[in-house]
């Protein structure tokens, strides 16, 4: 996996864009209209993060199964989001289920009016919620 695969997927989501708030070398992806979108996937070289799960008890799963490639993310780790590195034991493919969770958890919590259309997808929502789930 590498930051050019995981943005392209970020932007397939149903009403899902790019912003770059910090002038950043990589975008964060948002979900929802204008001022009123949320983040679900904060990108960057060798890491995505994530909202991994509801909360941090729940997003330790990924610590506990890859040490090496997971750390809670400064700042808003408490709420459940982790960083998740590229090119280490992580399968892209969890990664990949990884970016679908967090897509979904951020576009279940906008008002229904905010959310997109399409977003319940089933091929868009992964049965796998957390590493091993």
């Amino acid at each position: 996996m590498d930051v050019e695969t995981m943005t392209a997927r970020a932007l397939a989501f149903p009403g899902a864009w790019a912003d770059n708030p910090w002038d950043h070398e990589h975008p964060v992806v948002k979900v929802g209209p204008g001022e009123r979108g949320k983040i679900f996937a904060f990108l960057r070289t060798g890491a995505v993060g994530v909202k991994s799960a509801r909360t941090r008890e729940e997003a330790d799963e990924w610590l506990h199964r890859y040490p090496r490639d997971v750390a809670v993310m400064a700042h808003i780790g408490r709420w459940g989001w982790n960083d998740l590195g590229f090119g280490g034991a992580i399968p892209d493919d969890e990664l990949v289920a990884a970016l679908e969770e967090s897509y979904r958890l951020v576009v279940a919590g906008l008002p229904v009016r905010l959310r997109p259309d399409g977003w319940e997808d089933p091929g868009r929502a992964s049965a796998v919620r957390t590493p091993g789930g």
